[in-house]
């Protein structure tokens, strides 16, 4: 029974799971050809439910900034624009009145070669949030590769860099050790090359410090990066764009690979911003502070469904 193949468990215990077919997930950087976004007609600020979850939402907080919902929609649909300009389809979780944060719809899970991995999150008042994954992806078509059990896990320390080479970050946090090993183990068995980044709360996940700009390009904060996993980067001749830890704090290292030199930004990181034009990628920007300011980046908000081989 432990081989067995369920509609909630299409990993093969030991290795060899096949890939999918309808869709393609084997990098972060190819032309994306679909994403997973959250639905903002319910999203809203948490506020002090959030706080002991995210250094960036105390900081919001200490500095007084308000929830504006009209402001919230325009910048989500311009954040929308901004892919369909670049030829994405879009599809969105189902809406949940009582999961606000499901906008941020890389946290409850993340995408392998091999279908979708739901997640456990930290705060309680998230946990919900798994039931409208698992809505989304059985009702099209997308399999279940696994669910995380051993213990807390978000979907934005699972960082692909590589073909079958994953960073997996970790805070005993937002997400664990044991986790991250027990995902770990899966990529393993499946041939692939893992890489542990252990960082501090402060910095919640690791794709708030790294992100993949291109197939041998990334974004990183060095000042927040530890060395190894900087070294392991260089390792795998990936060239690196800094960015500045004001910005990174401010989600501006949060970007998203559009595929063909296009990166999703926001507005606020203009030193980023310009290091990439300067460096020939093209830069969607719009200003999304209603999320940023919550604790979420534009790559916090994306699921990368579909993307073309690079």
């Amino acid at each position: 029974m432990d081989n067995a193949k369920t509609a909630l468990r299409g990993r093969v215990v030991g290795g060899g799971t096949p890939v999918m077919k309808k869709w393609n997930l084997t990098n972060d950087f190819g032309t994306l050809k679909d994403v997973l976004l959250g639905p903002a007609e319910g999203f809203r600020w948490m506020g002090l439910e959030n706080a002991a979850w995210s250094a960036l939402v105390r900081d919001t907080l200490r500095k007084g900034y308000k929830f504006d919902k009209q402001v919230a929609m325009r910048q989500h649909r311009e954040m929308v624009s901004a892919y369909e300009s670049a030829g994405v389809n879009c599809h969105f979780l189902p809406l949940d009145e009582h999961n606000p944060y499901q906008v941020y719809a890389r946290d409850s899970s993340f995408m392998t070669p091999y279908g979708a991995v739901i997640c456990q999150m930290a705060n309680p008042r998230r946990r919900g949030e798994y039931a409208s994954c698992l809505r989304f992806y059985m009702d099209n078509d997308i399999p279940i590769y696994d669910m995380v059990s051993s213990g807390n896990f978000e979907g934005g320390d699972f960082n692909v860099i590589a073909h079958n080479t994953a960073l997996i970050g970790y805070t005993d946090h937002r997400s664990e050790e044991v986790s991250a090993r027990q995902i770990a183990g899966w990529m393993k068995d499946e041939g692939w090359e893992v890489k542990f980044a252990p960082i501090d709360q402060f910095y919640v996940h690791i794709d708030l410090m790294v992100c993949m700009l291109n197939e041998k390009v990334a974004a990183v904060c060095l000042d927040t990066t530890e060395d190894d996993v900087v070294d392991f980067l260089k390792q795998k001749k990936i060239e690196i764009i800094p960015a500045t830890f004001k910005e990174t704090m401010a989600l501006g290292c949060n970007v998203v690979s559009l595929g063909k030199d296009r990166i999703l930004s926001t507005s606020g990181a203009k030193d980023l911003n310009a290091k990439l034009r300067a460096n020939g990628f093209e830069v969607y920007d719009p200003d999304m502070t209603m999320f940023t300011w919550a604790g979420g980046g534009v790559h916090c908000m994306c699921q990368p469904l579909n993307r073309e081989a690079a």
